[in-house]
């Protein structure tokens, strides 16, 4: 009888270690082509976002305006009037009104006493 004959191989390190590095290399390539994939993808996602934030930013600026011009409209002094009227208010004669003491200009009350001691300062 005969035995097969077996080779024997010897293993040489040089082939483990540069099959190691090629692993290696083509790992940290996925790894970084990922990244770029993903940073892209979030690029993306932040582009809709801004786009929607400004579209709501034009959508309040015109809110906005709307409620200035409604503001400034109730605030006329014609509407103003005008509603005073249909609750029933009328316009005083010159006898009904009274000046507060402390702001009419004169002698006497606390606007004549800071206006005299605005002069006594400038002297």
């Amino acid at each position: 009888m005969t035995t097969p004959q077996q080779l024997h191989r010897e293993v040489d390190p040089r082939v483990s270690r540069s099959v190691t590095l090629a692993l290696t290399g083509a790992f940290l390539i996925v790894v970084c082509v990922l990244a770029v994939v993903g940073l892209r993808v979030q690029s993306v996602h932040l582009g809709y976002r801004l786009d929607a934030v400004r579209a709501e930013r034009v959508e309040l600026g015109a809110l906005l305006r709307q409620l200035e011009v409604e503001l400034a409209t109730l605030r006329s002094p014609a509407r103003v009037e005008s509603r005073a009227r249909q609750l029933g208010l009328i316009t005083p004669a010159g006898q009904q009104v009274r000046l507060a003491r402390e702001y009419v200009a004169g002698t006497s009350g606390v606007a004549a006493a800071h206006q005299a001691r605005v002069e006594a300062a400038l002297r």
